[in-house]
C-alpha cells in the first residue's frame, strides 16, 4: 500500500500535468450562452428521487430545481415559505396549519394540492417506505385537508426543528401518479425539469416554462457535470468547462485560484460531520472499550490536513460548533495511543487487530483513509482499505451492513436522531439516548433543549459510538461573473433558480 505521502506526490504530479495541459486552452464558457451553467460535483446521484435513497448528491440536483418542499431552507439556516405561502404554529408546538400557493401544478400539469402534500408525507411513513427521515415523518399523527389550499400537520411529540426538517430533499412533494418513477423520470414542480442523463458523465435539467415563477428564472438550462478526481476539478475549472464547483477539493490550488481574477472563491462553515463509523454490532466493536481506543488512536489534526487540506475543525460527538446547545467534547476521548493500547489490553484483544476500512470514493475518504490506517497501526490494529464505490457503500455498508470501519460525512444538520433509529448502520442501541432523546424533542423552552443537547453528545461521545473527526468546511470555486452562490451551506443544495452569469 502506497504511503500517504507518495500518494499525496503522485495526486501533485498529475495535478501539475493537467494544469500544463489546459493553460493554453481557451475557455469553453467565452461560447456558452449567459443563461447556461456548468456546475461540477463530485459524485454522480444513484437516482433523482430523494424519498428513497440516502445520497446527498440526489439533493444536490434535484431540491428546488426540480422538486419543492413545503419551505425552504435560506443559506442562513432559516426555513422560508416555497408551497406553503404561510404557516401556523400551535401553541403546543404539536400542530401546524399550512397554506398552500394556489394554481400551483407539477410538471405534468395536476395540480398541487393539499392531497399532494398528504399523499407525500404518508408515502414517506409508509410501511413500504425507504425514506432516510422515515422517523420524521412517522411522528405525524394526523393530516387534515379541510380545503385544496390548507393542510393541518398534527404530531405525535414536539418536533423543534420541523420546519426545517420540511425544507429538505426527503420532504418533497411528489405527484401521486409518477411517484414511483421519479428515480429516473422525475415529475416535481420545481423551475427545471429532466433533460437528459448521461450516466456517468452529466445531468442536465432545462428550465420549465410552465413554472409560476420561470420569468424570474435566468439560468435557461443547467448541466452537472461529474468529476471525482481532485486534479481533474481543478484542470475542469482552468479550462473553462465548469462556472461553479461548490464543495470542490481545490485547496491545495487555493492560493492560484484566489490569485487569479477569473474566479471567485467562497469557503463556507457546514453543519456536516465526518466521521469513523464503527459496526457497534460487531465483535470486538460491540465492546465499548474496543471503541475508545481506535477514537484513543486517531489524531483528529493529522487526520484534518490529511484529509481535508486543514479545512476543518476537530469535533468529538456527532454536532458541531454554531448549533444550538453544542459542547466540545473532543476531550472525551482525546488522541491518547498509550490509552488506545491500554484499552486494547482490558478488552482482551489479541494484537493484532484485523479490521477492514471501507472507503467511498470522495477525495475525503480515501485521502483520510490512509492517515487512518497509519495512526491505527501505531496501536496494534491493521485495518485493510477497501476502496468502494458510492453504489457499493449504499447497499453493502449502509445497507446490509457488512463492513467494520468507514470513512463517511453525515451532512444532514439535525440528524441525532439517527441514533435512536433501530437497525441504522451503525448498530447503536441505547434505552438511556432513546429516552434523553424524547426529553429533547418534547422540551418546550430552548434553554432546556440546549441543556439536553449538551448531554445527547457526551452520551454518544463516551459511548464511542463512532470516532468523531472533524467539522468540514466547503469551498466553492466558481467564475467571478456567477451571481448568487451561497455563502454558508446548512444543508447540501445547489438552488439553480437563484444564480445567474452576468
Amino acid at each position: 500500500m502506497s504511503s500517504p505521502l507518495t500518494k499525496r506526490a503522485l495526486l501533485l504530479g498529475t495535478a501539475t500535468a493537467l494544469l500544463l495541459s489546459v493553460a493554453h486552452l481557451p475557455a469553453q464558457a467565452q461560447g456558452r450562452a449567459k443563461d447556461t451553467l456548468v456546475i461540477g460535483m463530485t459524485l454522480e446521484p444513484p437516482g433523482l428521487d430523494p424519498t428513497a435513497g440516502a445520497a446527498s448528491a440526489i439533493a444536490e440536483v434535484v431540491l428546488y430545481n426540480v422538486f419543492e418542499t413545503l419551505t425552504k431552507i435560506g443559506a442562513d439556516g432559516r426555513p422560508q415559505p416555497l408551497l406553503a405561502e404561510r404557516w401556523e404554529v400551535s401553541p403546543d408546538l404539536k400542530t401546524f396549519t399550512f397554506k398552500l400557493r394556489r394554481g400551483v401544478k407539477f410538471h405534468n400539469g395536476e395540480p398541487l394540492d393539499a392531497a399532494a402534500v398528504k399523499f407525500s408525507f404518508e408515502r414517506a411513513a409508509g410501511e413500504k417506505s425507504t425514506n432516510k427521515d422515515k422517523r420524521l415523518f412517522s411522528n405525524i399523527a394526523f393530516i387534515g385537508t379541510p380545503e385544496a389550499d390548507t393542510v393541518v400537520i398534527g404530531l405525535k411529540t414536539i418536533e423543534p426543528d420541523f420546519l426545517f426538517l420540511i425544507g429538505q430533499a426527503t420532504a418533497i412533494i411528489v405527484e401521486p401518479k409518477s411517484a414511483a418513477s421519479n428515480a429516473t423520470q422525475p415529475v416535481g414542480s420545481g423551475p427545471y425539469r429532466l433533460e437528459h442523463w448521461a450516466k456517468g458523465a452529466s445531468i442536465t435539467l432545462a428550465r420549465w416554462d410552465g413554472h409560476r415563477n420561470a420569468a424570474a428564472v435566468k439560468t435557461r438550462r443547467v448541466s452537472f457535470r461529474f468529476i471525482s478526481e481532485p486534479a481533474a476539478q481543478v484542470a475542469a475549472l482552468l479550462a473553462g468547462d465548469v462556472d461553479a464547483f461548490p464543495r470542490v477539493a481545490a485547496a491545495r490550488s487555493l492560493a492560484q485560484f484566489k490569485a487569479d481574477k477569473r474566479f471567485q472563491v467562497i469557503v463556507a462553515g457546514s453543519r456536516a460531520k465526518t466521521i469513523l463509523a464503527i459496526n457497534n454490532k460487531k465483535a470486538p466493536l460491540n465492546d465499548v472499550r474496543v471503541r475508545r481506543a481506535i477514537a484513543a488512536a486517531i489524531d483528529r489534526k493529522a487526520i484534518i490536513e490529511a484529509a481535508a487540506d486543514g479545512f476543518g475543525v476537530p469535533i468529538g460527538s456527532h454536532y458541531v460548533p454554531g448549533a444550538l446547545g453544542y459542547v466540545d467534547t473532543t476531550g472525551l476521548n482525546p488522541y491518547n495511543p498509550d490509552k488506545a493500547r491500554a484499552l486494547l489490553k482490558e478488552a482482551g484483544v489479541a494484537l493484532p487487530l484485523e479490521l477492514t476500512l471501507k472507503l467511498p470514493p470522495p477525495p475525503y475518504a480515501r485521502q483520510g483513509g490512509e492517515a487512518i490506517v497509519a495512526q491505527l497501526a501505531q496501536v496494534g490494529i491493521r485495518a485493510k482499505i477497501e476502496n468502494i464505490e458510492w453504489a457499493q457503500w449504499l447497499s453493502g455498508v449502509y445497507g446490509s451492513k457488512a463492513y467494520d470501519l468507514t470513512l463517511i460525512s453525515h451532512v444532514e444538520p439535525f440528524d441525532l436522531g439517527n441514533f435512536t433509529k433501530p437497525g441504522y448502520y451503525w448498530g447503536y442501541e441505547s434505552a438511556e439516548f432513546n429516552k434523553l432523546f424524547d426529553q429533547i424533542s418534547n422540551a418546550p423552552r430552548e434553554s432546556e433543549r440546549a441543556r439536553l443537547l449538551g448531554d445527547a453528545q457526551r452520551l454518544i461521545a463516551r459511548d464511542a459510538v463512532a470516532a468523531w473527526l472533524y467539522q468540514p468546511q466547503w469551498i466553492t470555486v466558481a467564475k467571478r461573473q456567477v451571481k448568487g452562490l451561497w455563502t454558508d451551506m446548512p444543508i447540501f443544495v445547489n438552488d439553480v433558480a437563484g444564480l445567474s452569469v452576468e
